[in-house]
């Protein structure tokens, strides 16, 4: 084979590289709020695949922020206990004793072991949760279900961000990784937090580029159970039309895009945490493979450009008729 050729086989490589350059530039500097979870937490390949693109974000000079939750392992280490996973509104109903399990899992087990992974790679996961430094103060949440406010036990609404922690390890060049719980001021009672309504609210607090959920579907589905066709972008006030009808598992993660795009962060993602690598295709790719959700003020401007490069075409075309 000739240096010719064996230059050649490298083109994809480059053509990708060369792809993501547009993508590292409006990146760089950004933080990005990234929400673990689903079956990219237990699937050993997809775990490892997470920290590396994790840590590739940071060597892009793009801030990586990881919240966590932990739904399957905390089912099982409530059913090794004899407790009952029960589920309300989409939120985990938390006795007293079951709040005991989660924090010992978040901040125990699924913490370390995502810090273990990233540090992997070098000295940068620091592992916090939403107590340290008054990162996330809440209060108890008491859903309303068919007109009625319900007692869901130890589960937080979130009252308070405070980002200083966060900020200082983005600073001196760390990866932050943080567990959905929380510490009330009301009662002084540990809380569970919703970890796709947390990372929402750190995102917003943070003035963060881009939020993004890690799930185990493709993205946003048009016509659930009719159709498996993914929703690639919409607005919020899009979304929020869609809010009512769907299913209880996406209300908290797309209600947390809601909250972020219309918070100041530029946009919101959904993504298939069940795709090796899919953080980086989300990021860096033209095509992306989950729902982004973008302000209304986005969309109007992009239809206007649309609009716009339209009617450039359509007088380009009455130019070459003539």
């Amino acid at each position: 084979m000739s240096n010719t050729a064996r230059k050649h086989t490298a083109l994809p490589k480059a053509q990708i590289l060369i792809e993501a350059l547009p993508w590292l530039t409006r990146h760089h500097g950004k933080t990005v709020v990234i929400k673990f979870g689903g079956n990219a937490m237990i699937d050993d390949d997809l775990k490892a695949a997470f920290a590396q693109d994790v840590v590739f974000l940071r060597h892009a000079g793009i801030k990586p922020v990881v919240v966590h939750g932990g739904g399957p392992q905390i089912n099982r280490a409530l059913d090794q206990a004899g407790l009952v996973s029960e589920f309300k509104a989409g939120l985990r109903v938390t006795t007293p004793e079951a709040m005991d399990v989660v924090r010992m899992v978040l901040a125990g087990q699924v913490q370390r072991e995502l810090v273990g992974l990233l540090n992997q790679h070098g000295p940068f996961a620091v592992g916090m949760t939403g107590e340290d430094a008054h990162t996330i103060t809440a209060t108890k949440h008491q859903p309303v279900i068919e007109g009625e406010r319900v007692d869901i036990g130890r589960v937080g609404e979130i009252t308070a961000i405070e980002t200083g922690a966060i900020e200082a390890l983005l600073e001196d060049g760390r990866i932050p990784v943080i567990s959905s719980i929380a510490r009330s001021q009301d009662d002084g009672h540990v809380y569970n937090v919703n970890a796709d309504t947390a990372a929402a609210a750190l995102a917003a607090a943070l003035g963060a580029e881009t939020l993004m959920v890690l799930t185990d579907v493709e993205g946003l589905y048009e016509d659930w159970p009719n159709s498996d066709e993914v929703i690639s972008r919409l607005t919020a006030s899009q979304l929020e039309k869609l809010l009512p009808d769907l299913s209880s598992g996406m209300v908290p993660k797309m209600e947390g895009c809601l909250h972020a795009v219309r918070n100041g962060v530029t946009t919101a993602r959904v993504i298939d945490g069940r795709v090796q690598h899919s953080i980086l295709l989300e990021i860096f790719t033209d095509e992306g493979i989950g729902t982004m959700v973008v302000p209304d003020a986005q969309g109007a401007q992009n239809d206007a450009r649309g609009a716009a490069q339209s009617d450039a075409r359509g007088a380009q075309n009455d130019q070459g008729e003539k």
